[in-house]
């Protein structure tokens, strides 16, 4: 009877955790298919903006309110009190409200985004910046910034985020305005600056890991003080990379 009882258990045992292996392979196999189909996936309403090299048709947070185009296609783009996009390691200061102009991009191709960007600096305007954009989502996405720091300087700054954000520091910029350029070859997506349009800076480079299909785009940010604006200029978004990933050119 012992035997029996025993041999029953070993047979419960195996049929139970031979149904936990199919269910693990069937979720492996839906995380694969559903990794296959991967797609951008962006909050906000459509907007038709066009711009002789770019075309904005996503608007995040009222961002088509916020902007003015004067000559030149000189972009005036205002952002209010406390907006920002920043997932908080510890969720104090997490904020998704910044207003975003968004193009999608076929991610399988060659992309560069370029823009002059002048942001509003003021004595008491701590993290004001204007922002260049890769986006797929509120959990997934990069944010290149022409930024002011808690020293009153004002530098250029990276944020990647993935579920939580990093923050990276990089040089000091005197002059109020920067070129600033996100360039990928569907491997590698690296950000530069520079201060004449011809010679750049790396700032950042990494493991281009995002979807087939993303968005790329413009952004002010604000997110201490009652609200700021950003100019942007010569706003360029073509279907080409950097030739020299280290040169930026």
């Amino acid at each position: 009877m012992k035997t029996f009882f025993y041999n029953a258990i070993i047979i419960l045992s195996l049929s139970a955790l031979s149904s936990c292996n199919n269910k693990n392979e069937t979720a492996k196999n839906t995380m694969k298919e559903e990794t296959k189909i991967d797609s951008a996936i962006v909050n906000g309403s459509p907007c038709d903006i066009k711009l002789s090299s770019i075309h904005f048709t996503k608007t995040v947070n009222g961002a088509d309110t916020l902007i003015k185009t004067e000559a030149n296609e000189k972009v005036i783009f205002k952002a209010g009190e406390k907006s920002d996009y920043f997932s908080d390691p510890d969720g104090k200061l997490s904020n998704t409200t910044a207003p975003m102009l968004l193009s999608k991009v076929d991610n399988t191709k060659p992309f560069t985004l370029t823009a002059k960007v002048t942001p509003e600096f003021t004595e008491k305007g701590l993290y004001n910046a204007g922002v260049l954009y890769i986006y797929v989502n509120d959990s997934f996405y990069q944010k290149f910034c022409f930024e002011q720091d808690e020293r009153g300087n004002h530098r250029i700054v990276t944020v990647r985020t993935m579920g939580t954000s990093d923050d990276n520091n990089h040089d000091v910029v005197k002059k109020p305005s920067v070129y600033m350029k996100i360039t990928s070859d569907t491997k590698t997506v690296a950000s530069y600056y520079s201060l004449d349009n011809k010679n750049w800076q790396m700032v950042r480079l990494y493991k281009n890991n995002y979807p087939k299909e993303i968005w790329m785009g413009i952004s002010t940010q604000c997110p201490i003080e009652k609200g700021t604006q950003s100019i942007f200029e010569e706003i360029n978004l073509e279907e080409k990379c950097v030739s020299d990933f280290r040169l930026g050119i």
